[in-house]
């Protein structure tokens, strides 16, 4: 069952025209949450997040879209699922049909739909670099539009090639991000990500990463550029999402990595996720 405009529905009773916006031109924006029993993850943060997106792409936000009304909405998709501890969800907010570039309106719908998950972490997790696009730096690139073709082909080059993630480069071959996720570096107790202008996304668990480290007495961290060869020289690299939480990488080409401080910060988002 799914979530199309406030209305339960099978997955088959659902229609696209041929004019939907989000298949047409990715005129779309989704949020990828986790809910935990019947707690909505982070959805304040997420909640904010697609305002914040909603007006830089100028969508015209419903008076009903608070955040106690979108919860709602989110967790009358769990009720109709088979009973689980974890479930996975993407909300989808996409313009109304009508237009070429220019929308005949800016005027939204809304899907949500869920599953549920058993959340696993890789004992083993190789990457490596995706050097055929590039990932370009901006403020559109930091916002979950539903254009991700860079994302599709990396994540067949990462198949095609025994791995289970890549990186992303932008057009100053500087590191963004993973095919799925937020990187996070450590090199001698310093702990770097890539800065919002080098046109990563504007991670909900990268944020909440970001807030546990900032209070954390034995270790620093810096938004800043990162190059591929600081990669190969990290004693630990990470990689976040709203529904893996922290996954540990173990493999950049022929370097092996520790996960001790990973681990650390791994029981401080797992202890958030259920307390915050």
């Amino acid at each position: 069952m799914i979530n199309f405009n406030g209305e339960i529905i099978s997955e088959t009773a659902l229609r696209i025209s041929k004019d939907n916006r989000a298949f047409k031109y990715g005129d779309a924006i989704f949020e990828t949450i986790r809910v935990l029993n019947t707690k909505v993850v982070f959805m304040e943060d997420h909640y904010f997040r697609l305002m914040a997106s909603m007006r830089m792409l100028r969508m015209k936000i419903p008076m009903s879209f608070t955040l106690e009304f979108l919860q709602d909405e989110i967790l009358k998709v769990i009720n109709e699922l088979p009973t689980s501890q974890n479930y996975r969800v993407r909300l989808s907010v996409y313009r109304k049909d009508g237009g070429l570039y220019k929308p005949t309106s800016n005027q939204i719908d809304y899907l949500i739909e869920a599953n549920g998950f058993n959340p696993t972490q890789k004992t083993s997790y190789k990457i490596d670099l995706y050097k055929d696009f590039y990932n370009y730096s901006g403020l559109l690139s930091t916002i979950k539009t539903t254009n991700r073709m860079l994302n599709t082909l990396s994540a067949i080059f990462a198949d095609e090639n025994d791995l289970d993630n890549c990186i992303l480069l932008n057009e100053r071959k500087g590191v963004v991000e993973a095919i799925n996720g937020n990187v996070f570096v450590i090199k001698d107790g310093i702990i770097k990500t890539p800065a919002l202008t080098e046109g990563c996304i504007k991670g909900i668990v990268r944020k909440k990463v970001i807030e546990i480290l900032e209070k954390h007495p034995d270790y620093s961290i810096e938004e800043t550029t990162i190059s591929p060869f600081e990669l190969q020289k990290a004693d630990e690299i990470f990689i976040t999402n709203a529904i893996a939480g922290i996954q540990s990488v173990t493999n950049y080409r022929k370097k092996i990595f520790t996960s001790e401080i990973t681990q650390k910060i791994k029981s401080s988002l797992n202890l958030l996720t259920i307390t915050g």
